[in-house]
């Protein structure tokens, strides 16, 4: 880059030109998002429009319209308006022309609006030409990259900054221009030049351009095919729903959303900046408020309802953090989701995953406390970390925190240690705490005793709005009916679970002995030591506690059987000697029951045929060698009708057969034509398009035997 006025500000130019270009294509992205929203909206509208009655048209005019021709002609609703010419409506007696207009203008007006406000959501099962066209649309944002919102940014700032300067410097491009100039316009640019040639070396810092250039490329990549556009939404409907609800701007009721904090408080939380400079992901608005929450009050419980992005939520307040200097946080979580939490801070922000753990624990602590970034500890080990003085954490978050509420125990003696230790803490836990005052007093002694002090018992006994304005200061719960007003098809989470000793022993010796079954099982083999069932167990607790029904799927008997003995009051199971008419049976005593319940099913039996829409958690115990019967499974709980997020939880072992498997089917899966893998054959028949069973075993125990020969 060069200091010369001229160059300056060609480069200047051509800065804001990129900037002004990728914002350009951004406007036309979500233009075309708009465009294709316009007919859905107003379908949706229209539909509106037959739920309302014909007397609210009275309510748009000041009740001077006759209304009683229409209702003898039979007109029920403002649709039956609309949909009515006004040739139509003059014919009708007592409907003049006037009259006829004023009606069709009251409908109007009422649909207008309702498409203003009309919420639109994808169904994957309606697939014609007015919703393919949004997701090809929205699929172009989507595949965008995570750091779209930061790339926009940056050109916003640049065209902010850079905009005026090169206006004012513009005298200095030419020596016509700066001899015509007044002197004081040739001082103005002259200063201009200079601060241009400063903020440019700044961006260059900061690889602006590359950064907006790469946003500009993904933005104006061909529109893909429907059926591709399709297979992406399945794959991750969540990031298409989110997007969707951002761009059609579908708001949650505010107080919902803010977990019915008081008005001062909502307002201070509302002001918190939220930097998302270190930040790989977008926000909803109830995530981005949990973040601002947890910065403004510093030590506090987020005790949203499982499904809402918790972990996403606490990432982003430690992204914020380190924009404002912090270097090193550490999160303290079950050895069951620590794989989890590294790669989702790997994929959701650029600071550095360093997981203490196992053996190479020693090691991982020092490149940490040396490098700074974000730390992942178990529980239990939390106690043993040695960290020097000298490292002070920007924030300490404790994941699954009621695990830490008796104060005697070892491991809640660890948390208080680093809670009197880091200024920001964040508790997060599913389990909703307006039933359990005592262990919601317990968790809040460590963050701030003298507010745990003021909690008391009947606090709860008014009701979860009340407690929940008590204890505002330390508590933020939102439950998904509140704020996922889209709700998202369904939400994916691979829950990857180290083999224990004993797990480890018994793969070892299947894949010895080429037996590919066990190998798929053998996470179950010593129950009482299995690391899977430990979290399968958990996700159970976690959804009782929240009142959702389960449904545990598994390929094998003796893993089902595994399950039911960890979990007694399951009901079933459902597997393939068991007749239709008893199949029924379970399903509608599971459906029945109030609350919460679980119910077992073979994969194979469970996932052709039945109605399993109560359903709001599906937990799948290992991959499936089918992936149509995985989807045909899941499809048992996401169904027409089903009015709450589907979360399928995988339990999945890395290093092993099933991360293998993964990796075949997957590349597999995106091969398979769209509309046949849908088609009614394909429902009855899955081999047709899965991969053979015992080409996908040979494969995989082959690579194994290789893999563990040689570690």
């Amino acid at each position: 880059m060069t200091d010369e006025p001229k160059g300056v500000l060609r480069d200047a130019h051509s800065l804001l030109g990129a900037a002004r270009d990728l914002l350009a294509d951004h406007r036309r992205a979500v233009s075309e998002v708009q465009g294709a929203l316009k007919p859905l909206r107003v379908e949706a509208a229209r539909e509106q429009m037959r739920s309302i009655p014909l007397a609210r048209l009275k309510d748009v005019t000041d009740g001077r319209l006759r209304l009683g021709p229409l209702e003898e002609a039979g007109f029920a609703s403002v649709a039956d308006v609309l949909e009515a010419t006004r040739y139509r409506l003059q014919l009708l007696p007592g409907i003049g022309p006037q009259t006829a207009q004023q009606l069709h203008a009251a409908a109007g007006g009422l649909a207008e609006a309702a498409e203003q406000s009309v919420g639109v959501r994808i169904d994957v099962e309606r697939r014609d030409e007015v919703t393919t066209p949004l997701v090809i649309a929205l699929h172009r944002l989507v595949n965008a990259g995570p750091e779209l919102p930061r790339a926009r940014a940056a050109a916003q700032d640049v065209e902010r900054r850079f905009g005026p300067l090169v206006r004012d410097a513009r005298p200095m491009g030419s020596w016509w221009r700066k001899i015509f100039a007044r002197p004081s316009r040739r001082e103005r640019a002259r200063e201009a030049v200079g601060e241009l040639a400063e903020a440019l070396r700044g961006e260059e810092e900061r690889d602006t351009r590359l950064l907006m250039s790469q946003g500009s490329v993904d933005l104006l990549r061909p529109a893909v095919s429907g059926d591709e556009a399709w297979i992406d939404f399945e794959l991750r409907a969540s990031d298409y729903q989110t997007l969707l609800a951002d761009l059609a701007a579908l708001v949650p009721e505010r107080e919902a959303a803010e977990g019915f904090l008081p008005g001062d408080l909502a307002a201070r939380v509302k002001h918190q900046p939220l930097d998302d400079g270190f930040r790989r992901v977008s926000l909803r608005g109830y995530q981005s408020f949990g973040a601002r929450f947890a910065l403004v009050q510093r030590r506090v419980i987020l005790g949203d309802e499982m499904g809402l992005g918790k972990t996403i939520q606490a990432i982003a307040a430690m992204a914020h953090l380190r924009a404002q200097g912090a270097t090193h946080f550490l999160v303290a979580c079950p050895a069951s989701v620590l794989i989890n939490w590294v790669r989702e801070i790997e994929s959701r922000c650029t600071l550095a995953a360093h997981p203490l753990h196992g053996s190479g624990r020693e090691t991982a602590l020092e490149k940490w406390a040396g490098d700074g970034g974000i730390a992942v500890t178990t529980l239990a080990t939390l106690h043993s970390l040695d960290v020097p003085e000298h490292v002070q954490l920007g924030m300490f978050v404790v994941d699954e925190a009621h695990y830490a509420k008796n104060h005697e125990t070892r491991r809640a003696q660890a948390v208080a240690y680093w809670c009197k230790r880091t200024e920001n803490v964040l508790f997060l836990t599913g389990t909703p705490m307006e039933n359990r005052v005592e262990e919601f007093r317990s968790l809040v002694a460590h963050l701030r005793p003298e507010v745990a002090k003021q909690i008391r018992p009947h606090d709860a006994a008014v009701g979860a709005r009340a407690f929940r304005s008590a204890v505002a200061p330390v508590y933020l719960r939102r439950n998904q009916r509140d704020v996922l007003v889209e709700l998202p098809e369904v939400v994916y989470v691979d829950e990857l679970e180290e083999f224990s000793r004993a797990d480890a022993r018994a793969y070892r010796r299947a894949v010895a002995d080429g037996n590919f079954m066990a190998m798929r099982r053998a996470a179950y083999a010593v129950p009482k030591k299995s690391a899977k069932l430990d979290r399968l167990v958990e996700l159970v607790e976690e959804a009782a506690a929240n009142e959702l029904k389960v449904v545990i799927f598994s390929y094998f008997r003796d893993v089902l059987a595994t399950v039911q003995a960890a979990l007694p009051n399951a009901r079933g199971p459902i597997s393939g000697d068991v007749p239709p008419v008893r199949r029924q049976e379970l399903v509608d005593a599971f459906t029945a029951a109030s609350g919460h319940a679980v119910l077992l099913a073979q994969i194979q039996a469970g996932g052709v045929g039945l109605n399993l829409q109560a359903a709001s958690v599906v937990i799948i115990c290992e991959p499936q060698v089918k992936p149509t019967m995985e989807t045909q499974a899941i499809a048992r709980a996401h169904r027409m009708g089903q009015v709450r997020t589907v979360q399928v939880h995988r339990l999945l072992t890395p290093g092993g057969v099933d991360e293998r498997m993964l990796e075949i089917l997957q590349l597999k899966a995106r091969l398979f034509d769209e509309y046949a893998r849908r088609s009614d054959l394909a429902e009855r028949t899955p081999d047709a398009v899965d991969i053979s069973e015992q080409a996908l075993a040979r494969q995989i125990v082959q690579e194994e035997q290789e893999r563990l020969a040689t570690s």
